[in-house]
């Protein structure tokens, strides 16, 4: 199912719940940008083959090439998070909770961004429709379990190929350029390493933006049709539209961001920072063609921490690392309780009660 640009404005025109619910999932479009989208070039800026700026201003454009190119070709993980949970039922309800959800999600994400932390936007995204379809349907019974395990899947394989790949990949260089010229191989891998970031970039836009696309269609299909299942297709206008709002928030956001993950974690020369950047391309482009919803964020520092590991397990800031982790953890109960209590306080204050 899809709908043109015309009856999507006429619906917008007519519809201030409809209007609500884009406005605060391109919201959350934007903060994902400034928090998430910046690890995929901290790394370039961390080991000075790129100035901030330029870094910024290339993953920006990267993230619009790689939602709106991408998408075309496989929507997996946008399928994903639009079967995840159920908001049927009220319809009415369904657009307060998932505008519940958005608010949890946002809120989240700028706390995080505030402190400089590297929160995951995907898991803030997961835990709050989550929290909030919970609240909703009164129980489990609005969560598709198949489609949630997925995410444990994603999580788990990132976590490992991260690591694993980050230090194989180090390794692997080290031992086939040992006897190179330095200079002529800093530079190679300078640029080797801006190539590698700028992929990066490209699938984080699909993976994490395709999330963020779903979750516009899914409050469109609500506030238009009053359903939520079945086969959808995400029309071009739309993609664009949350591929520049994705690339906007990348532009204005993000220092904070690669300060704390290319340049306080661990310190890296050019062929660390390159073997990063290809260790997070290789999982995250993985993920995203088979329909795994993994964070971008925890696979780039999971990267990080194995290129750090293979010289010496003393060469990773374990603490930051530690920081970071806990973080992660946290979002799942921490976000997804937000959008639970934020779906209450919703719905009580729009004068609908939960079955």
């Amino acid at each position: 199912m899809g709908f043109d640009l015309g009856s999507f404005v006429a619906a917008l025109a007519g519809d201030p719940v409809l209007a609500l619910i884009v406005v605060l999932t391109l919201g959350a479009t934007v903060v994902n940008g400034a928090t998430d989208a910046p690890n995929a070039i901290a790394t370039v800026v961390g080991t000075k083959a790129m100035r901030p700026g330029p870094a910024i201003a290339m993953a920006a454009v990267c993230n619009f090439v790689g939602l709106a190119g991408i998408t075309m070709i496989s929507s997996a993980v946008a399928a994903t998070i639009f079967k995840m949970v159920d908001f049927g039922g009220d319809n009415h309800a369904a657009l307060v909770a998932l505008a519940a959800a958005m608010v949890a999600i946002i809120v989240w994400g700028v706390v995080a961004w505030y402190f400089g932390i590297p929160t995951s936007q995907s898991h803030s995204l997961i835990a709050g429709i989550t929290g909030a379809a919970i609240a909703l349907q009164g129980g489990l019974a609005g969560v598709n379990g198949a489609e949630w395990m997925k995410v444990v899947y994603g999580l788990a394989i990132s976590t490992v190929l991260g690591f694993g790949t980050g230090w194989l990949f180090t390794r692997l260089i080290k031992r086939t350029c040992a006897n190179a010229n330095r200079r002529k191989a800093n530079e190679f891998f300078k640029w080797a390493q801006i190539i590698s970031g700028a992929g990066v970039a490209i699938l984080h836009g699909a993976q994490d933006g395709q999330k963020f696309l779903s979750l516009c269609m899914l409050g469109i299909m609500l506030a238009m049709t009053g359903q939520s299942g079945g086969d959808v297709t995400f029309p071009f206008w739309l993609v664009l539209l949350v591929s520049a709002v994705m690339a906007l928030g990348t532009a204005v956001g993000g220092k904070k961001i690669i300060k704390s993950v290319g340049m306080n974690m661990v310190k890296m020369e050019q062929y660390q920072g390159f073997s990063a950047c290809l260790s997070a391309c290789f999982c995250i482009g993985l993920a995203t063609f088979t329909g795994l919803p993994v964070s971008t964020t925890h696979t780039k520092t999971t990267a990080i921490m194995g290129v750090g590991a293979e010289k010496s397990l003393r060469n990773v800031k374990w603490g930051l690392a530690g920081r970071m982790v806990f973080t992660w953890i946290l979002t799942f109960p921490g976000c997804g309780l937000l959008a639970f209590a934020f779906t209450h306080l919703f719905l009580t204050f729009f004068l609908v009660s939960v079955v």
